[in-house]
């Protein structure tokens, strides 16, 4: 089968950071299912396994974890899919990635895709509507539809998590939605993923937000640059409030300016049930087709904003090159082989 993969771990400029690979098809395990990729799309967790480092690899590591696809055959013990059914779902990071043309994956974590989209508009959705929905409903564990005056800070909200973290926010609660933006472009379309209004994330987010929720906003999901706005969340956030992270901060975090207002701290990672095995083993399943339900009632759309064509080593260095730049709005698919 055909796949893209690395064997060293090179800046994205290399014509070695992504290869062409030819690798046996994969033959599913007692929980597998064996999905015939349609299409992927990209996250920056990928450009970050990526990144440069010494290591070398001894047989070609394959990123990737955003999919959808038909289910080609599964294991024994499979009893949510048979082969035939349309799927999406968002891979585990313990296991080998989606840019191949089979690609095995635990049916726990795999959702019916939606119909109405294509299978690159399905691919954009897995792996952000996760961690979107684990982070406002698991971690801040926000109460669907209750009336409420409270307000969520969304930053990086025209990111990919962003994108749907806003759409479930203002379509599924109560709360006055704030998403930052940086650009026109990107206001916009933050606007356009239903934020009731929109900072600037290049001046410092506390007077612009105080302005807005002058009380302070119970809940801010930090998905970008931590570091650089943590005095400034600890400031705007209200009493008792909740705030989120997943990315990485490059530097400790002085947490004790979190302590004068019991504010809490939650990490998000949406591998963690995959790697884990945590209670509910399908819990994801069962979140994925929500979403593929509300997808299908109009309630929520699809967050691709660039399809860069086939799934070829060449285009998606030019994915992870554009990550990279952090220009990117919503979500980059690529489909076909």
């Amino acid at each position: 089968m055909r796949a893209v993969g690395l064997l060293k771990y090179l800046p994205i400029t290399h014509p070695e950071s992504l290869i062409d690979l030819e690798l046996p098809v994969p033959t599913p395990g007692p929980r597998d299912l064996r999905v015939a990729v349609r299409a992927v799309s990209v996250n920056p967790v990928d450009v970050k396994l990526r990144a440069p480092k010494p290591q070398v690899e001894s047989a070609p590591r394959i990123l990737g974890f955003d999919a959808a696809g038909v289910v080609d055959a599964v294991g024994r013990d499979v009893r949510s899919y048979k082969p035939g059914d349309e799927v999406f779902y968002a891979g585990s990071i313990a296991r080998s990635g989606t840019n191949a043309e089979y690609h095995l994956v635990d049916e726990h974590i795999v959702g019916r895709k939606p119909k109405k989209l294509t299978f690159a508009q399905a691919a954009a959705l897995p792996l952000t509507s996760l961690t979107a929905w684990e982070m406002l409903f698991d971690r801040f564990e926000i109460a669907r539809g209750m009336a409420t005056s409270d307000a969520l800070l969304v930053i990086g909200a025209a990111g990919g998590v962003g994108s749907i973290m806003t759409q479930l926010a203002r379509r599924l609660t109560k709360l006055r939605v704030i998403g930052s933006a940086s650009r026109p472009e990107t206001s916009e379309w933050v606007r356009a993923m239903g934020a009731h209004d929109v900072v600037d994330h290049t001046l410092p987010l506390a007077p612009q937000v105080a302005m807005l929720a002058p009380s302070g906003v119970r809940y801010v999901a930090s998905l970008t640059a931590s570091e650089r706005h943590f005095t400034n969340n600890a400031e705007l956030i209200a009493p008792e409030g909740k705030l989120g992270m997943i990315d990485d901060p490059g530097e400790l975090l002085d947490i004790r300016l979190l302590k004068r207002k019991s504010v809490s701290l939650h990490w998000e990672f949406m591998f963690t049930r995959a790697i884990f095995e945590t209670a509910e083993p399908f819990a994801q399943q069962r979140i994925l087709n929500e979403v593929s339900e509300l997808v299908e009632t109009g309630v929520l759309r699809t967050t691709v904003s660039d399809d860069y064509g086939a799934i070829t080593a060449e285009n998606l260095k030019r994915a992870h090159a554009m990550l990279e730049s952090g220009k990117t709005i919503g979500k980059i698919v690529l489909q076909g082989f």
